[in-house]
């Protein structure tokens, strides 16, 4: 049954735009689950929406969660390639963390 966690979570999926990656615990932030990734892969692995992105989460390090090879590891590789990701040996290359909200709504502090 979903709860108001996985709203959120959900909600925090979504928003990750076309071309960009955000990692479990990274997602989990973002729904303000702090230290909650673990909840969002099981969520994910739980997942029946096909409308969900959810080729756009990773690892914290870029790399997939799936093993190399397995059909999930190729699908995840092949959506992200869809959309200019790029994907090497299973890692995006050129991940940087995506803005925090208030860096969102008032820009780089830097």
């Amino acid at each position: 049954m979903e709860n108001p966690a996985h709203r959120r979570v959900i909600a925090a999926i979504r928003a990750i735009p076309s071309g960009q990656v955000a990692g479990y615990g990274e997602v989990a932030r973002r729904a303000g689950l702090p230290g909650r990734a673990r909840m969002v892969a099981r969520l994910l692995a739980d997942n029946d929406d096909p409308g969900l992105p959810w080729h756009r989460v990773v690892r914290a390090d870029g790399r997939i969660a799936f093993p190399a090879g397995s059909d999930l590891y190729l699908e995840q590789c092949r959506r992200l390639r869809a959309e200019d990701v790029q994907v090497e040996a299973g890692r995006v290359r050129g991940m940087r963390p995506s803005p925090s909200l208030d860096e969102h709504l008032w820009g780089d502090p830097g």
